[in-house]
């Protein structure tokens, strides 16, 4: 018989052993719901149906389909009740197409990833990316996604207090466009061609955006231009009060950060201010963990992208020429600011 003070230890042992296996087993809950966002199954789920029915509407295997939904179950996603199934308040608020803060596109673009990511070991050795898969158009309409969520919050946080004109770089969706183009600020949407053409759409239909609407008309006030381009190597226009990069730093190196920085002091008015959304990491770059994972998503899908720490990105705009430098929390990220 083992002493008490082996199983206490053999029981340690195994809760740690867990925690080796959240990890390893991770991708399966992933792929799961991967495969439920291509089928469209949570909008055949806001009203309960059996495995049966939605096998049929599917035109997928029933003994698949049964097992698939019960999965989806035990991850929180549906509730099961007597053999049938529905959505769960979570899934049916973000998971079914056409919900104002609809999350499939971006679940999309993760899956664009999946073979990405799987090149790993191959990265390690070489040190350049492994993009294997694209799809543009999921990923621009995934940034859309996450974005609807908290673009009034940010651009509250930034302040337009004396911004009339301001540019979008790397704009993408154009959804931080349009919430500030609704505070009547004449705004440039700046991005490459084929991603203009999504932010077009987005634009469009941005009479009724699932966004949140302040100062009770729901329109957009100000105007939006387009401009395309590489913000780079191109000209990004001059005159500016602000100009505001969401989540485009974790794509580049140290180096084109600055340069673009520089780039955007030059474009500003007197007294203007740039103003990084970003992923907060800490200094060591190690935490917050999905911080730290996403700076694998840059490895494997850039040449000199990764997420940086608030006070890497004040020393990029202190060299710029950039005062007043400061950053500043918000739910789930970082801005960070200079004035010219």
């Amino acid at each position: 018989m083992p002493s008490i003070g082996t199983e206490f230890t053999m029981k340690n042992i195994s809760q740690q052993a867990m925690e080796i296996r959240k990890i390893w087993s991770g991708f399966q809950g992933s792929r799961v719901l991967i495969t439920a966002n291509n089928f469209r199954v949570f909008d055949h789920l806001e009203t309960q149906m059996t495995a049966g029915q939605i096998a049929k509407e599917l035109k997928t295997d029933l003994r698949a389909t049964w097992i698939l939904l019960d999965a989806l179950s035990g991850l929180g996603l549906l509730k099961k009740q007597n053999s049938r199934y529905k959505n769960t308040d979570l899934a049916s608020q973000f998971l079914v197409t056409g919900k104002p803060y609809y999350q499939g596109d971006i679940i999309k673009h993760i899956e664009a990833l999946w073979d990405n990511w799987s090149g790993l070991d191959t990265v390690l050795k070489t040190g350049k990316p492994f993009r294997k898969t694209r799809n543009h158009e999921a990923f621009i309409l995934g940034m859309h996604n996450l974005a609807s969520i908290k673009a009034a919050q940010i651009i509250d946080a930034i302040g337009m207090k004396g911004v009339k004109k301001a540019i979008d770089l790397g704009a993408g969706p154009g959804t931080y466009t349009i919430e500030m183009a609704r505070r009547g600020i004449d705004v440039t949407l700046f991005d490459v061609p084929e991603t203009i053409d999504v932010a077009k759409a987005v634009v469009h239909n941005s009479s009724q955006p699932p966004l949140n609407i302040r100062g009770g008309t729901g329109g957009v006030k100000g105007s939006i231009d387009f401009m395309k381009g590489d913000f780079i190597r191109d000209d990004i226009g001059k005159g500016y009060d602000l100009v505001f990069m969401s989540q485009i730093a974790h794509s580049y190196s140290e180096k084109d950060n600055i340069t673009l920085l520089k780039k955007c002091r030059k474009a500003l008015n007197p007294g203007g201010r740039a103003v990084i959304q970003e992923f907060l990491i800490s200094d060591d770059l190690t935490a917050p963990l999905p911080s730290a994972l996403f700076s694998i998503n840059m490895l494997v899908n850039t040449e000199g992208g990764r997420c940086y720490s608030p006070n890497e990105m004040k020393a990029w705009f202190k060299k710029a020429g950039f005062r007043n430098v400061k950053k500043q929390l918000i739910a789930d990220g970082v801005l960070v600011s200079g004035r010219k």
